[in-house]
Order: C-alpha cells, then sequence, then structure tokens
C-alpha cells in the first residue's frame, strides 16, 4: 500500500501533528484554587465546628446532596460555591475549619464563609458564636502561612494571585440587624439610604484589604430581592407582594455596591472586582418562575407556616417532595436547582448580571497571561 497516496493515513497524521502542536502552544486552563467569604449563602460547613444557633447540619439539609446528608452548606443540595468549582474545574473548597483541609488539599483553596455574619461586626450578635469578616480575613492570612510552609513563599503568592475569589456579604446587615426588630438600634441611628451609604463605606475597606492580602479576580455579589424570601412573606405580605422596606434597601444598596467596585478597578488599574448581580438573577425567577420550570417562587420547600416562612427548616418541617419546582428551598435559601440558574448567568451573561465581564470571559482571560 502506498502510504503517500492514502488519504486517511495523511489526514490521521494531520491529525496527530495538529493536537500535538495545540496542546504545546494553546494555553491549558489549569485548575485554580478557589477562595470563598461570606454568609450563609456560600458558607459550606464552617459553622458546623462553632457553638452556634446558624448552622445547617441535620436533615433535611443535604437532602439532594451525593451523601444525601446535612453538610452544613444551606441548601438541599450543592451550594454556589460547589457549582462554581464544578465549572473552573475544581475540587469543592472545604471549609477552613475542617480538620481535613490540610496538606495537598489547601492548594484547592478555602472556604471561610460564616452563615449569619455581614458586613458589620454587630450584625448576626443573636447567633453568638459565628466568623465575622474581620476573622474570615485573618484566617485568609493563617491560611497563606500554612501554604508557604508547603510550598515556599513565592508560590504561595502566585497561587493566591492566580486565584478566583468570591464574596458574598450584605442582607444580613438588613435581615438581621437593621430590620431584625422594629426600632432596631442601627435604624434609629440611620435612616435606611443613609445606613446603605455607611454599609458600603465598610465594604470598601473589607475589599481593599482583601486585594492588599493578594486577591486579583473577586466576585462579588449583591444582595438578592431580600423581600421576596418566603421567611419575609410571612411575616409582612398579605397577598404574597415582596416586602417593599427590604426591597428598597436592596435598590439602595446593589447599585451603590456596583459603583464601589468600579471606583476600586479604577483606583487599582485592573478589573480585580466583578459585580454578580444576583438580584436581577433571582427576580428573573420571583417574576415569572413558571418560564424557569419552577412551581412557585413565594412558598418554602422546607419550613412551616405561610408560604413555608416561619421559623427554620428541621425534621419537623414540611418538606416538598419536589425540590426541583421550588425557588426557595428554605425560608431564606434558594434550591440547588435555583443556585445552578444563577452559576449559569454568572458564567456565560450579560452585563446585567455580571459587570463587566463573566466568569467565562475571566477564565479565558486569565488562561492566556
Amino acid at each position: 500500500m502506498d502510504h503517500q497516496n492514502n488519504p486517511r493515513i495523511v489526514f490521521a497524521i494531520s491529525c496527530i501533528l495538529i493536537c500535538f502542536l495545540i496542546s504545546n502552544v494553546v494555553p491549558q486552563v489549569e485548575a485554580r484554587a478557589f477562595f470563598v467569604f461570606g454568609d450563609s449563602l456560600v458558607d459550606n460547613g464552617n459553622n458546623n465546628f462553632l457553638v452556634t444557633t446558624a448552622r445547617a447540619d441535620s436533615y433535611p439539609y443535604g437532602i439532594d446532596y451525593p451523601t444525601h446528608r446535612a453538610t452544613g452548606r444551606f441548601s438541599n443540595g450543592l451550594n454556589i460555591p460547589d457549582l462554581i468549582s464544578e465549572q473552573i474545574g475544581s475540587e469543592p473548597t472545604l471549609p477552613y475549619l475542617n480538620p481535613e483541609l490540610d496538606g495537598e488539599r489547601l492548594l484547592n483553596g478555602a472556604n471561610f464563609a460564616s452563615a449569619g455574619i455581614g458586613i458589620l461586626n454587630d450584625t448576626g450578635i443573636q447567633f453568638i458564636n459565628i466568623i465575622r469578616i474581620s476573622r474570615q480575613l485573618q484566617y485568609f492570612e493563617q491560611y497563606q502561612q500554612r501554604v508557604s510552609a508547603l510550598i515556599g513563599e513565592e508560590e504561595t503568592v502566585k497561587l493566591v494571585n492566580g486565584a478566583l475569589f468570591l464574596i458574598a456579604l450584605g442582607g444580613n446587615d438588613f435581615v438581621n440587624n437593621y430590620f431584625l426588630v422594629p426600632f432596631s438600634a442601627r435604624s434609629r441611628q440611620f435612616a435606611l439610604p443613609d445606613y446603605v451609604v455607611y454599609l458600603i463605606s465598610e465594604y470598601r475597606k473589607i475589599l481593599a484589604r482583601l486585594y492588599e492580602l493578594g486577591a486579583r479576580r473577586v466576585m462579588v455579589t449583591g444582595t438578592g430581592p431580600l423581600g421576596c424570601a418566603p421567611a419575609e412573606l410571612a411575616q409582612h405580605s398579605r397577598n404574597g407582594e415582596c416586602f417593599a422596606e427590604l426591597q428598597q434597601a436592596s435598590d439602595l444598596f446593589d447599585p451603590q455596591l456596583v459603583q464601589l467596585l468600579t471606583q476600586l478597578n479604577s483606583e487599582i488599574g485592573s478589573d480585580v472586582f466583578i459585580s454578580a448581580n444576583a438580584f436581577s438573577r433571582n427576580m428573573d425567577f420571583i417574576g415569572n418562575p413558571q418560564a424557569f420550570g419552577f412551581a412557585t417562587s413565594k412558598v418554602a420547600c422546607c419550613g412551616q407556616g405561610p408560604y413555608n416562612g416561619i421559623g427554620l427548616c428541621t425534621p419537623l418541617s414540611n418538606v416538598c417532595p419536589n425540590r426541583d419546582i421550588y425557588v426557595f428551598w428554605d425560608p431564606y435559601h434558594p434550591s440547588e436547582r435555583a443556585n445552578r440558574l444563577i452559576v449559569e448567568k454568572f458564567m456565560i451573561g450579560s452585563t446585567k448580571y455580571m459587570y463587566p465581564m463573566n466568569l467565562s470571559t475571566i477564565m479565558l482571560l486569565d488562561s492566556r497571561t
């Protein structure tokens, strides 16, 4: 057989050569470290290791998690950080307080989030023992010392600079502080618009510190539609309408947060901070749940009372048989399916959802540097 004239063999050899060239010239997107800071929307179980009432370590939490066990995630299954890890090809990050986060596992990153916390130190005091954001940042410094002992200082700086960060703060500063009780200390101290300005000024310090500690790609989520959570409907709603005052808080806070991130990026001279607009995505479902295959956006899957919005999700609660048709898993937190749709917009959404760019664009840009 004349190999030179056999088109199939020539084609096969060409393919092998092209594949060889691509694998050696085109940069491969390596799994990058992932660091998570914030509250219960992103806590993967740190609060399991604390004496606190803000925890999700018993059934029916985790009912749809791969192990079907409660892990400390405020979800029926996976939460937003898990789904981002899935998208960027990384192992899910372990809670920083988990003793299993050691040795090589440290190189995947870590989750420092703690349910109940806010931007302010007095947010969530009713939960007693939670990891406030200042403490989360201290733990991140400690983490870097531990990794330096493992791979050296220079490699640690590279790992942190090349990592993806996610931070979710703000919701509790309204729900578990300003609006927690009528005439709360903060609501007597500030009118709502002034409180938002104060929160933004405090958030600036947190984000500036994160940058000082080496963060170079930080996704920052807004508050989400706080007034539409089943817990708020149960307390304030007559006909299923969202609680106007809390919605107003989100309406004030989210645009000012985007403004803050734009200012910080302009001062740094680089797109370090990315605004992830959870409010708009959640309002898509809340405005038209059926369009996304949800039966309801008002009733929580797990809870009791009106809208299943009273108290906590516990083994004694009502639990819906099909979690995929509920926007809310418990009185405050989205279901895994809602989280998947939120993360999908983080990946490929327009600037309405991700500003100035989405996660796919970030990954592409960062693979070239």
